[in-house]
């Protein structure tokens, strides 16, 4: 039973898993927009979120530790300068899931994640 495990499993081992996460969230700021599955996308909008929050704090200990998660130096000092005025009057929801089409290959929903 998985009751009440809040952790998105993806069907991968846990180090797979969060270098998975790290490289979409990492391609979602830099983008703006990706095309993945519908339960990546679920879990990418946690990650994301978390690390607009970051920037939105801009203390020397939340660029640290949004360093330590973001694989580009450059993404995450921009990502510190634009994001408090882009999202200064937001308390969350900064990414928006759109569902698309099946893959042709498997059937899995694809979705469209983009930063709002």
């Amino acid at each position: 039973m998985r009751h009440r495990c809040r952790v998105h499993q993806l069907g991968k081992p846990a180090d797979q898993r969060k270098a998975l996460l790290r490289a979409l969230t990492t391609e979602l700021i830099r983008h703006g927009r990706i095309t993945t599955t519908k339960a990546r996308a679920q879990a990418v909008r946690e990650e994301a979120d978390r690390m607009i929050t970051l920037a939105k704090d801009g203390s020397l200990s939340s660029r640290r530790r949004a360093l330590g998660y973001i694989y580009d130096k450059q993404l995450v000092h921009a990502l510190f300068t634009e994001a408090p005025e882009r999202y200064a009057d937001r308390q969350g929801g900064y990414t928006r899931i759109l569902k698309t089409v099946s893959r042709r290959g498997d059937n899995s929903e694809m979705a469209i994640i983009e930063l709002t």
